[in-house]
């Protein structure tokens, strides 16, 4: 073990840390006797207010009927939570003294019901020890978790893979999150009859997301040139930059993206294509869970927390919002032209992936070249025409940045680094895509 570093000094490992995943269609009918397994007495059973209409619910509601398990269901969770919502979820639980979790829904329910056993099974601390730095005090967690069973519906975030759950922290109106290697799920139930169920705009903007999951951690700083080197294991983040085993998982993800994203969400009868989806997702999960995001990523934080009036097609919310897919894409074209310097045999490589004919390209011309490669794929599949479309001007560049510096635990991954002058660039060039 090295000495303690100094600061600056770089990272010489890194740690894979992911959930048991179980895939399989009607696979969430086990999820009653993996709790029996378990021995789980007070199961607390979260989701949302639509889902808790819908199949996936059912099924896992008709799983504990049949093995007997005693639960409570807490159905309030909020699409793109907040520090508010996060707390309602978390007083459900420390009230009812639970002693397993199952998760049924997109990444908002996962990550709602993560921050809920956290702070349940450490119930002194305060809501901002565990959140990121600088806004909480990003403490690592050493108290243990009760076991948490993900069921995802949508085929995006990968959270029941990841140790990492994300909210809106609304008195800075900037989106933040916990990441820690032991909030991650005990158990990611992946079952692709779950996507049949999903409108077109969610395939898509879900989808995006595992496009960016990919895209972004597989271009992220090379964990040897993170800084600075942890004194102590427990202190090496979740996001630990670009690594052998993180690269296999982007890559697989992306290519199953360029194959499949576009069946699944013209066809939603295309059960192979919304399947291959569902699993692309948890391995885009497992790639950058590891790896961690950048510039799309925390360049989002702030797009999707200044919304105004924005409400996406088949959202069924009543509340404005950017979907946090439709977030991250809409900068990708500008952000990967600009680091596309550092690495440009990878973005390169990224775009041929999805579809560039790169035969005569030249390696100085790889950024625009991916640039150009998801406009077109964008385009394709009528997203909204920047940043512009979905209510932002010019005149809010200033606050987006401000939005931005913060997400330094993602933004520090960028391989190329970033001045707020680059940030103000980058968020103008997003503002028409077309």
């Amino acid at each position: 073990v090295p000495e303690r570093p100094t600061l600056g000094n770089t990272d010489y490992a890194f740690e894979m840390a992911i959930s048991n995943i179980r895939y399989g269609e009607g696979v969430t009918k086990e999820v009653g006797v993996d709790l029996q397994n378990l021995g789980a007495r007070r199961v607390c059973l979260m989701t949302d207010k639509n889902l808790s209409q819908l199949p996936p619910v059912n099924a896992v509601l008709n799983s504990l009927a049949k093995y007997s398990i005693n639960f409570q269901m807490y159905d309030n969770v909020r699409v793109e939570p907040t520090d508010q919502s996060f707390m309602d979820a978390i007083n459900f639980a420390k009230k009812g003294e639970f002693d397993a979790y199952v998760a049924v829904g997109g990444g908002s329910v996962i990550d709602t019901c993560k921050a809920a056993n956290l702070y349940a099974s450490s119930p002194t601390s305060d809501f901002l020890d565990y959140v990121n730095a600088p806004i909480g005090k990003g403490k690592p967690v050493t108290v243990p978790l009760k076991p948490l069973i993900a069921v995802p519906t949508t085929s995006g975030t990968g959270s029941e893979t990841t140790g990492v759950a994300i909210f809106d922290f609304k008195e800075l109106k900037v989106k933040t999150g916990i990441a820690s290697r032991a909030i991650k799920p005990t158990l990611g139930i992946i079952d692709p009859l779950h996507t049949l169920s999903m409108p077109e705009r969610i395939v898509a903007n879900s989808g995006f997301d595992v496009l960016c999951h990919a895209l972004e951690s597989y271009t992220a700083l090379p964990y040897k040139m993170r800084s600075p080197c942890p004194s102590n294991p427990i202190n090496r983040p979740a996001y630990q930059g670009s690594n052998p085993i993180s690269d296999v998982w982007a890559l697989h993800a992306l290519r199953i993206v360029a194959k499949y994203l576009k069946r699944a969400i013209r066809n939603p009868e295309d059960r192979e294509a919304r399947a291959n989806m569902h699993l692309a997702s948890a391995f885009a999960g497992i790639g950058f869970g590891n790896a961690g995001v950048h510039l799309c990523h925390g360049m989002s934080y702030p797009i999707s927390g200044l919304v105004r009036t924005y409400k996406p097609k088949d959202y069924n919310v009543d509340h404005s919002l950017v979907p946090h897919g439709l977030s991250v894409v809409l900068t990708s074209p500008a952000v990967f032209a600009f680091t596309a310097q550092i690495c440009p045999e990878r973005h390169l490589e990224a775009a041929e992936i999805l579809g560039a004919d790169i035969r005569t390209a030249r390696i100085k011309d790889a950024g625009f070249i991916l640039a150009d490669t998801l406009r077109k794929f964008l385009f394709d599949l009528n997203v909204d025409d920047g940043l512009a479309a979905i209510g932002y001007s010019k005149a809010d560049i200033p606050a987006l940045v401000k939005g931005t510096l913060p997400q330094e635990r993602v933004t520090k991954l960028s391989p190329r680094p970033q001045t707020e002058e680059d940030l103000s660039a980058l968020f103008e060039a997003s503002m028409k895509l077309y």
